[in-house]
């Protein structure tokens, strides 16, 4: 059981190529993954998604190419708790714990994403992976990319899934939707596990925090600006951005306050 920390990331990766269309994972695997979200306002709707997850576990105990990842998350004391499990045919499930700092809770959605898609891939004979999760509008922001906020991670994200369908036209991914309401076994163990760490940051006083995040963002800042500097694109399809006295505006931090 691995046990990992986070700290500061930057949120957004200009230019590159993983958005630029026709590039996109959208527009070169589309046949390649799939939604199923879940409909709780309707108790019927509910019991046939729940008898639908109870099938799939069935099915992936009697194939050797599938895995199932279980993955939730909890936040307490501004530490987030992400876990997952993964169940393979005839191997022993594989469980994964991560203890986050201060993130927001979709961020700590797309890591336990990211990393539950990876443990799966190393398992080298899987070609389809089933991800049950409380969050699935999460994964539905991977294959969005026009949310920036999360771009960073969602080029490595990309880049790991990209590899994975390349390996042939039977390699997908399922997501499927499965609510802590709903207790259906296999979520409800994960749930409990997730819930039930009570950590306290090591380094709790928030102006550590924000000295921490100011020098991450000027450092991020510099790099854009480098990065725009050396590029063939500059001057041919950016306009400089200036304000009411015709001065060129640049990339700043402002402190939200408690």
């Amino acid at each position: 059981m691995d046990n990992k920390f986070s700290e500061v990331f930057s949120s957004f990766s200009p230019f590159n190529h993983e958005f630029s269309l026709g590039n996109r994972l959208i527009d070169v695997f589309p046949n390649h993954f799939y939604f199923h979200p879940s409909n709780r306002s309707n108790n019927q709707d509910i019991k046939n998604h729940l008898r639908h997850l109870d099938n799939i576990t069935i099915q992936v105990s009697l194939d050797p190419h599938s895995a199932v990842v279980v993955s939730d998350a909890s936040i307490k004391n501004q530490v987030t708790t992400s876990i997952f499990h993964i169940h393979s045919h005839d191997k022993s499930v594989i469980k994964t714990i991560h203890h986050v700092v201060r993130v927001t809770s979709t961020e700590a959605e797309l890591f336990t994403i990211r990393y539950g898609i990876i443990q799966a891939i190393y398992l080298s004979y899987i070609n389809q992976i089933i991800i049950i999760m409380d969050s699935i509008h999460a994964a539905k922001k991977i294959f969005n990319s026009l949310v920036h906020p999360y771009q960073l991670q969602l080029v490595l994200i990309s880049q790991d899934i990209r590899e994975f369908f390349k390996k042939g036209n039977n390699y997908y991914i399922e997501f499927w939707n499965c609510s802590s309401n709903q207790k259906w076994y296999l979520h409800d163990i994960v749930d409990k596990e997730a819930k039930k760490f009570n950590m306290l940051p090591i380094f709790p006083c928030k102006s550590l925090w924000d000295f921490s995040k100011k020098t991450e963002c000027e450092s991020i800042q510099n790099f854009w600006r480098i990065t725009f500097q050396a590029s063939d694109d500059r001057g041919h399809y950016f306009l400089d951005l200036l304000d009411k006295d015709s001065n060129l505006l640049e990339l700043s931090t402002a402190n939200s306050g408690p």
